[in-house]
């Protein structure tokens, strides 16, 4: 899948998809990143949710968020996890997709793609 997208749409792809570089609206001298990751059709990532996607949202304060989301009844799926590029924490959705909050440290992020070899699609 990642090759097909690299040979017809222009992507510039690596072993988890690719990365979408983009400049943050109120410092345009501030990178801000969005990763695209195919999964096989055999993937279980996304269970509980029987749906073949999960939607990434960007977040500021996840730990804060996840403390509102539980006060609203959400469906906190499991703990928040913490990797040298951010946070990450599951929900489900009111439908029952699964749902994954990134606290990204862009500048984090950015220092393990280079040091990857990783380029961006820009």
């Amino acid at each position: 899948m990642r090759e097909w997208y690299r040979t017809n749409l222009g992507l510039i792809t690596n072993a988890y998809g690719a990365v979408f570089e983009w400049r943050q609206g109120e410092d345009t001298t501030r990178k801000g990143f969005t990763q695209w990751s195919p999964f096989k059709e055999t993937t279980k990532y996304f269970a509980p949710s029987v749906k073949d996607y999960m939607i990434n949202y960007r977040v500021a304060d996840l730990t804060a968020l996840v403390a509102d989301l539980r006060k609203n009844g959400v469906t906190i799926v499991d703990t928040i996890e913490s990797v040298e590029y951010g946070k990450f924490v599951h929900i489900l959705d009111m439908e029952g997709n699964k749902v994954e909050l990134w606290e990204p440290d862009d500048l984090a992020y950015e220092a393990l793609g280079k040091k990857m070899g990783s380029q961006t699609t820009k």
